[in-house]
């Protein structure tokens, strides 16, 4: 029987799917769930600074909504203060209590002393790994080099607190990807995670105003993730979680040939349950089985670009296929109509 066990951040995994960060893991149930179907690890829903300082001003607003309705008034509450992150941490700490396998914590901050203190502060919960969710800039006067100099700085100032393990989970917009990772990976994190599922507005037309749907992946979607797992196999030290449209074991296979260490699911476990999971490893297990691999490093990076017989599947594959092949069998290849 194939051993599916792995090493991602340090931590030993009893398999490579890791459930990414969503609201699925608020309840414990779905994480007993989650267990039950064999997931590797597990990252706890993600702490937004944002949130924190709206449910604050929120908090704030509701508290003075009625001070000086009457002339003898001024307070109609005593000094009362937002508690801040303190109860996403007392939530953290609970889902570890209740989680027999590694949980991840994540963290999205605006300013570096936030980032330093509320990677400090989830430390303390005692979760096993940090995971830094980064985005992308919002201000178009910030140059590219001053933004990753920012998240580069960030990142030193949190090693410096920390002594769990921490992983970037970046978006694939910068100027220069490979380069950027390869500074970070410089500094000593464990892990990168590729890529960040952005929010994507939308817009309704007729009522002319904007919308927020909820941005589920589609199977298909992880092909940029792969080609990135494939470029950094042995180039960095760091570890790496393939995420973004990994829908099932066909998915995972290709990720972990290609390099990587794990992948990361969302969509998939809201579209066809968390039993995926457990359908996931089954299906890698019965195709090791019928290729003979008995372990993950097995055939881990055998399709890497360093190990790939062919170098221009990472490079300009696509750009070469349609130079080399005539618009005849082009069109045979791909019909148009």
């Amino acid at each position: 029987m194939a051993d599916l066990s792995t090493n991602y951040l340090g931590l030993k995994l009893k398999s490579p799917v890791i459930a990414g960060s969503s609201n699925l893991v608020l309840d414990v149930k779905n994480i007993k769930a989650m267990e039950d179907a064999g997931v590797g690890a597990i990252v706890y829903k993600s702490l937004f600074e944002e949130q924190v300082n709206f449910e604050a001003a929120e908090f704030d607003e509701d508290i003075m909504a009625y001070n000086d309705r009457y002339a003898e008034m001024t307070k109609l509450f005593p000094e009362m203060e937002h508690a801040g992150p303190k109860d996403f941490l007392l939530q953290l700490k609970k889902a570890k209590q209740n989680t027999s396998v590694p949980l991840i914590a994540s963290i999205n901050a605006i300013y570096k002393e936030t980032w330093v203190e509320y990677a400090q502060l989830i430390e303390e919960t005692g979760v096993d790994a940090l995971e830094i969710n980064y985005n992308v800039p919002k201000k178009t006067n910030l140059k590219g080099n001053d933004y990753e100099e920012q998240q580069l700085e960030i990142i030193r100032a949190i090693k410096k607190v920390v002594s769990i393990p921490i992983s970037i989970k970046l978006s694939p917009f910068y100027s220069s990807p490979l380069n950027f990772i390869s500074e970070i990976d410089k500094i000593g994190v464990e892990g990168f995670v590729l890529f960040n599922k952005l929010f994507e507005p939308e817009i309704d037309i007729n009522e002319e105003k904007p919308l927020f749907p909820f941005n589920l992946s589609n199977k298909g979607d992880y092909r940029l993730a792969l080609r990135y797992a494939g470029l950094l196999y042995n180039n960095i030290k760091a570890d790496i979680s393939s995420s973004g449209g990994v829908f099932d074991g066909e998915d995972t296979i290709k990720m972990l040939i290609a390099g990587a260490d794990t992948v990361q699911v969302v969509s998939t476990l809201y579209k066809n349950k968390i039993q995926q999971i457990a359908k996931i490893l089954e299906q890698v297990e019965k195709w090791m089985d019928s290729k003979g691999y008995k372990t993950l490093n097995d055939f881990r990076g055998k399709l890497s670009r360093n190990n790939c017989k062919d170098p221009y599947v990472y490079l300009r594959a696509q750009y070469v296929d349609i130079l080399m092949n005539s618009s005849d069998k082009l069109l045979k290849k791909h019909p148009v109509i």
